[in-house]
């Protein structure tokens, strides 16, 4: 087995482990009793999880327990893209109203 091979198989364990870290820090952020505007990271938290499910398809996968279609993937990657597109331009219309507001 190449090290490529080798590395391929073990990623998605590796990234489950980081993302229990994120998840960990998530709960954190969402149990403050501060109250902050968190839709850009709720949002960020929806692409995690949607990462999350394709890493866990990817990992039953290489074990053979399941077998789903080819387009499943890039809609998972397409779906935390606009995720993410949409968090920053939510972000941006946050940061451009504070703004706004302290010109006046």
């Amino acid at each position: 087995m190449t090290l490529a091979a080798c590395f391929g198989t073990v990623a998605p364990y590796y990234n489950l482990g980081l993302v229990i870290i994120v998840f960990i820090l998530f709960l954190q952020l969402f149990q403050t009793p501060k109250k902050r505007k968190l839709m850009h990271w709720k949002l960020l938290f929806g692409a995690v999880c949607l990462f999350v499910i394709e890493e866990l398809l990817t990992i039953l996968k290489f074990a053979g327990l399941i077998d789903y279609p080819l387009w499943i993937n890039p809609l998972l990657e397409t779906g935390m893209i606009i995720q993410f597109i949409y968090m920053l331009l939510h972000q941006q219309r946050l940061v451009s109203k504070h703004y706004r507001s302290k010109k006046r």
